[in-house]
C-alpha cells in the first residue's frame, strides 16, 4: 500500500515491464487503489493491448525484450493521434544518466522514474498526470 491513502478507483493503467516482480507489485498495489490494470511483459504486447484498452496512463520501463519503451511511446503517440486522444506516460529506468531523462521526455514521456521504484513518487506521478489530463 502507498503511504498516503490515494484512490485510483476507476483508473485504467498498462503496465509494461519484462521484470515479473515489478509488473506483479505494480498490478496489485493500483488495483489495491481501486485502479483497473493490465501488465505487459513487451512492447509488442502492449501495443495489442492498446488497440482494445483505453488506458488513462501508461508505465513503462524503457528497457524492454523486443523493442525499447521510446519506440513503444512514439508508436502509442501514432495510435493517439489516429483515434484524438493523449495517453500521459510515465518512464521507468534503471539508467541513472541525465542523457537518459533527456530522451525519456524527448521520446514524450511526462514523467521519468529511477528503479528502484519508489511507489509513492510513482503514485504522486500518475496522480498528476491524471490531473493534468483533466484540464486539458
Amino acid at each position: 500500500m502507498f503511504k498516503k491513502p490515494i484512490s485510483f478507483k476507476g483508473l485504467r493503467l498498462l503496465v509494461v515491464d519484462d521484470d515479473l516482480d515489478t509488473r506483479k507489485l505494480l498490478t496489485i498495489l493500483f488495483e489495491l487503489e481501486g485502479a483497473e490494470v493490465i501488465a505487459a511483459t513487451s512492447a509488442s504486447e502492449a501495443l495489442e493491448i492498446i488497440l482494445c484498452f483505453q488506458a488513462d496512463v501508461l508505465i513503462s520501463d524503457i528497457c524492454l525484450p523486443d523493442e525499447d519503451g521510446y519506440s513503444l511511446l512514439r508508436k502509442v503517440k501514432k495510435l493517439d493521434l489516429e483515434r484524438g486522444r493523449k495517453t500521459p506516460a510515465i518512464a521507468l529506468s534503471a539508467y541513472v544518466m541525465d542523457e537518459d531523462r533527456k530522451n525519456a521526455y524527448l521520446a514524450g514521456y511526462q514523467k521519468y522514474l529511477q528503479k528502484p521504484i519508489n511507489l509513492d513518487e510513482l503514485a504522486k506521478a500518475v496522480s498528476e498526470l491524471v490531473q493534468l489530463q483533466q484540464y486539458a
